[in-house]
């Protein structure tokens, strides 16, 4: 093989591998033999080592957020019938699955205060994308307006959907962080489809969309609206309370863990009207000959059911566990249960920011459970972040990492019902001393 590829030996074939990481053969001290309970033993005593949200103080947000999962959910997806049958093809012998997926949409669209919901999409990034193609096919029109202020990777996989399409892509620079609504509806023409904005932001600002909807009105143009962290609007109004036509995000924090980034849950909302525009599919109650009620694929305007041209979107399944996942947590918790996570992690942010030293800024206006925490330069906020990684703190993420326009000195930080007041305490105190 390696004569194949045109490489002489192992080490040439990981050359681009940093040295720094390449192992000296021998250094693991690796046993030639070990008893299965010493294997485990040997790898578990390692794993040890590795820090993590269940071992440490977690402040970081982003689009992924650490909340609790209770047991019950996990006991749910394992059993085998939810496991494996995720299409549910055959709707006589998927009823499990569609009633599943039925209480999962009713549970989304009352949570999100919008008329309907799909059977879900792959992640909140391609949701967002689908958003702004059905936002097209409605109003006949090609144009998008995207704010600045929306996850930099949802924005990223818009404009790449966009790239190959007629019609602009226009993305709104906020200038700070936070939505400039201003800046948005300054955006607007006559030929715009729709304009994008998440709420709470990608900063964790929450605004009131007011103005933006009677702007969309005035334009004949759709408000959609995404967002990160479902949870709030346990909370805070709903996307269908502040007047979306569509609305896309992320259901990850309805009892999914975090997985070093998925599998997640994109969630997608419209109003009834536009039903038939949306993509994926929705699964819908009947009744059969017999008058017993039964649950079917109402509507499914994907390329595998119908002709290619006809097709909302090529999309070819769903994130059909994690929609049974959500709706286990949705069920179990209830509207007191995620009122409760929603309020603590809106209370432990304020505690934070409340309590913060003179060095160090917060963004203004109000936020849900994220913000922006600003340093006098890079430096200063690197030593905090290296002081905190020594305590077992994940204090935030340096915003440059996912904004690549951001300077070195800000720090994205999040709070769930997961930080407690003596985290909090304990990254107040680093901060005093990490100047």
């Amino acid at each position: 093989m390696l004569e194949t590829i045109g490489v002489s030996n192992m080490a040439e074939l990981f050359s681009d591998i940093p040295g720094e990481f390449h192992i000296e053969k021998g250094s693991l001290e690796i046993a030639d033999a070990l008893s299965e309970a010493g294997i485990v033993r040997k790898f578990t005593k390692a794993s040890e080592k590795n820090r993590n949200a269940t071992n440490s103080r977690y402040f970081l947000g982003g689009g992924t957020y650490h909340h609790f999962v209770p047991a019950v959910v996990d006991y749910i997806i394992s059993r085998g019938e939810f496991l494996t049958a995720y299409t549910p093809y055959q709707p006589e012998i998927s009823q499990g699955t569609l009633q599943a997926l039925f209480e999962f949409q009713t549970m989304i669209a009352r949570l999100t205060g919008m008329d309907v919901s799909n059977a879900s999409m792959y992640e909140a990034a391609t949701a967002t994308a689908e958003a702004a193609l059905m936002a097209r096919r409605v109003t006949r029109k090609s144009r998008v307006v995207m704010a600045g202020s929306v996850n930099p990777r949802y924005r990223s996989v818009t404009a790449n959907y966009l790239s190959r399409l007629d019609g602009e892509y226009a993305e709104v620079d906020m200038g700070r962080h936070g939505t400039d609504l201003d800046k948005v509806i300054a955006a607007i023409d006559e030929k715009t489809a729709c304009v994008i904005v998440q709420y709470p932001d990608f900063y964790g600002s929450v605004y009131d969309l007011a103005p933006l909807r009677a702007a969309c009105d005035a334009a004949r143009c759709l408000m959609v609206v995404a967002f990160s962290d479902i949870s709030a609007f346990a909370l805070i109004e709903s996307p269908g309370a502040m007047g979306a036509d569509i609305a896309v995000g992320s259901g990850q924090s309805l009892g999914i863990p975090m997985g070093f980034g998925g599998p997640h849950l994109g969630l997608f909302t419209c109003k009834q009207k536009y039903l038939r525009q949306m993509p994926g599919r929705v699964c819908g109650l009947t009744s059969d000959a017999d008058g017993k009620r039964g649950f079917v694929l109402t509507l499914s305007t994907r390329e595998q059911h119908i002709r290619r041209e006809k097709a909302t979107s090529n999309i070819c399944s769903n994130q059909g566990l994690m929609c049974t996942a959500a709706a286990t947590y949705m069920t179990q918790m209830g509207d007191a249960g995620l009122g409760t996570v929603a309020r603590h992690s809106a209370a432990a942010l304020h505690s934070l920011v409340s309590q913060l030293p003179g060095h160090v800024t917060a963004a203004h206006g109000a936020h849900y459970n994220e913000t922006v925490l600003s340093f006098a330069d890079q430096q200063a906020r690197d030593r905090f972040l290296k002081a905190a990684q020594e305590s077992d703190i994940f204090a935030g993420i340096p915003l440059e990492q996912i904004e690549t326009a951001a300077d070195g000195r800000h720090l994205l930080v999040a709070t769930t019902e997961m930080v407690e007041e003596a985290d909090i305490n304990d990254y107040l105190a680093i901060l005093e001393v990490a100047k």
